[in-house]
């Protein structure tokens, strides 16, 4: 387990710099750069599972130091998204973990972020540390659905976990249905901690419950108030989702985050490759270009299935150009 040093207070949980409206990266797809380009195991893409071995903290800080290194050498914030995707109940369970163990791993994880943070955060590059959660079943299959009540007595174990460490905020990615993201949502604003919720979307620019963008947006901020600090879209292709967010429209102003795949292909194409397709980083940093140029309110940038370093450092570049023009 990772080494636990004295607890302090989150640094930016009373104020988030991404919401001032300059550019912040994030990391890129951590299971897929862990799996298929470092070699390691991850049962049920469960990443976290490498904090309790000295080589998996040590390729932890390898894939954190290079994509942070980006944001510090350009001059952008970035944001450190822990490793916890998985680290939940259920998930935890599945390889061995008491739910004691699991809050005690979250907590780890942060730890091991305000560590890395502190070597490399600089005035010109704040670095924010976002607590992962992700869904409680498949990220690309809703599959059964917990009420919202259901959602929030489910998550708020492991966000109570990131609310008593140094996290700044609650990251929730690959969300697939309106309900457990408002449980998610309220369980964070219960411990206190800002959440941003990330929806993943099919081909055809819909959450795989079938509900578009806009509903599933408008009903989240409907039913807490407009809870989440902002919302964001994840594991989609650009061209999936590009024409259902038309710049102007108010609860498209609400989407401040892209985490895009670097596939073209279909969720269910993505699960039966047994081969990475890792697209081409240059052609998706132009996309991401694109985008902001219609969506202007997006400062956070990252990726998701595929992408890797490469990949972030072109969003940057293309980004930034875009950005200083």
């Amino acid at each position: 387990m990772a080494e636990v040093n004295e607890a302090r207070s989150a640094k930016y949980r009373a104020s988030l710099p991404q919401l001032d409206g300059n550019l912040f990266l994030t990391d890129g797809g951590i299971e897929t750069t862990l799996i298929f380009h470092d070699g390691l195991d991850l049962p049920y893409f469960a990443a976290f599972d490498l904090m309790n071995k000295r080589e998996g903290r040590d390729a932890l800080r390898r894939y954190f130091t290079r994509h942070a290194g980006i944001a510090r050498d350009n001059g952008v914030g970035f944001i450190f998204e822990s490793p916890t995707w998985r680290a939940s109940a259920d998930w935890g369970s599945k390889l061995g973990y008491s739910e004691a163990a699991i809050a005690q791993v979250n907590k780890d994880s942060v730890t091991f972020l305000a560590a890395l943070r502190d070597e490399m955060e600089t005035a010109a590059a704040p670095m924010v540390i976002s607590g992962c959660v992700g869904p409680r079943g498949d990220g690309y299959d809703p599959g059964d659905m917990m009420t919202a009540m259901e959602a929030e007595a489910y998550h708020r174990k492991q966000i109570a976990a990131f609310a008593g460490s140094e996290a700044d905020m609650v990251t929730a990615i690959t969300m697939t249905y309106v309900d457990e993201a408002v449980g998610l949502t309220r369980a964070a604003k219960a411990e206190g901690m800002p959440v941003a919720i990330s929806f993943t979307v099919e081909t055809d620019g819909r959450l795989p419950s079938g509900q578009s963008l806009r509903e599933a947006i408008k009903a989240v901020d409907t039913a807490t108030d407009a809870g989440p600090a902002y919302f964001m879209i994840n594991c989609a292709h650009p061209t999936h989702f590009e024409s259902s967010v038309k710049a102007g429209e108010a609860w498209v102003k609400r989407i401040k985050g892209l985490r895009a795949n670097a596939s073209r292909l279909s969720h269910a194409e993505l699960d039966e490759a047994e081969e990475l397709d890792d697209g081409n980083p240059s052609e998706l940093g132009q996309q991401y270009r694109s985008l902001r140029g219609l969506l202007t309110q997006v400062t956070v940038l990252g990726g998701c299935c595929g992408t890797d370093h490469r990949h972030i450092e072109a969003i940057c570049h293309a980004c930034s150009s875009e950005q200083a023009a």
